[in-house]
């Protein structure tokens, strides 16, 4: 898969924007806050309805203006596809594929695949367990639409068992009503549960033989899935948490609390990795990343790489620009003399100059 063009109305700090890709390597050259990120950030939001620094959609819309329109075009072997995105102020978003409007934005999810790596990934592993399971369920997501489907109704009905705990006291038939919300919360979780299990399974087949690689084969990294509870026990746990429920105004237990543990030779790295250890993994994850969508899609995602080589070493930058040459990629940096000294090929090189991109002559 490749993103041909994106077209941007009053998005971030373009008032318009229309670029072409090339199905290789592109790359965004410029200093800080000229706006290089936000062209990564169109392309991610367009493919997944998601922003990657989780903005709402209001944050995205050029100040001043009420709403902001995004187009891009991309092809899947030889079907091309249009996608259109329509974001307002104080409205839900409006999409189309090839412009004919679809109900839900989770239509959308999976007709195409991105992998985005920013420098803030490479804290995924000592940050907290939310960021662990958003890495986990925005890639089931675009893989599988069954694990969509659970985890969208799995959040409805969360967050309305726990607004009606903290208002608990005004409902004479809260208990009932809670009944209700926990069936529908263990229907839903269960499904996340063995879908997050089997990727788990399936990331330590990938992620071991790349960490090897990475640590020159002295370490050996494995992850474990850390459910906050088991799916047999899942009815029977909420039963048991409803007074601390009551008393917290939170549901205390479920796939929500879930988190992932990464370990090299035993020793759980969240808490005890070096920072080496640390980013090391996290490239491992996004690298692995990766290689699921080749292997369960049978196509190739594309990736957005957001000023990462400034945050690695020499041989780690090497290992990833290694990694990298058989899929599309949008790079973001503020100089190019590493791509240059790697003899790294860039097939579209783009300057970026306070919301101004100009196509440059290659090197």
């Amino acid at each position: 898969m490749i993103v041909e063009s994106i077209k941007l109305n009053h998005f971030r700090n373009y008032d318009n924007l229309d670029l072409e890709f090339d199905k290789g390597t592109n790359l965004f050259y410029g200093d800080n806050a000229q706006g290089k990120t936000n062209i990564l950030e169109a392309v991610y939001l367009c493919g997944t309805t998601r922003s990657h620094r989780g903005s709402k959609d209001g944050e995205v819309i050029h100040f001043g203006e009420e709403e902001s329109h995004i187009c891009m075009k991309i092809k899947k072997g030889e079907i091309p596809y249009r996608i259109d995105m329509h974001l307002k102020k104080n409205r839900a978003k409006g999409i189309a594929i090839n412009k004919v409007p679809v109900r839900k934005a989770g239509e959308l999810i999976g007709l195409g695949n991105f992998v985005f790596f920013s420098p803030e990934d490479l804290n995924i592993i000592k940050n907290g367990p939310s960021e662990r399971r958003r890495f986990v369920d925005m890639e089931l997501c675009q893989l599988d639409k069954i694990y969509l489907h659970h985890l969208s109704n799995y959040n409805k009905v969360l967050t309305q068992r726990n607004k009606l705990l903290k208002d608990y006291g005004f409902y004479p038939e809260a208990d009932s009503m809670l009944d209700v919300f926990d069936e529908q919360l263990v229907s839903h979780g269960i499904f996340l549960i063995d879908l997050r299990k089997n990727f788990t399974a399936e990331l330590n087949q990938i992620i071991r033989g790349i960490h090897e690689n990475l640590s020159g084969e002295k370490e050996h990294l494995t992850v474990e899935y850390e459910n906050d509870t088991e799916k047999e026990e899942f009815k029977r746990k909420l039963k048991e948490n409803r007074e601390k429920d009551i008393r917290t105004k939170i549901t205390n237990c479920g796939p929500h609390r879930d988190d992932l543990c990464f370990k090299i030779n035993e020793i759980d790295i969240r808490k005890y990795g070096s920072q080496g250890q640390q980013r090391t993994a996290a490239l491992s994850l996004k690298l692995s990343e990766i290689e699921i969508i080749k292997k369960n899609v049978k196509d190739t995602p594309v990736l957005m790489l957001d000023d990462v080589l400034s945050e690695l070493d020499s041989s780690r930058q090497r290992y990833l620009l290694d990694s990298i040459h058989d899929i599309q990629t949008l790079i973001t940096c503020t100089g190019i003399d590493d791509f240059v000294s790697y003899h790294f090929k860039i097939d579209k090189l783009f300057e970026v100059i306070e919301g101004k991109v100009k196509e440059k002559e290659m090197l």
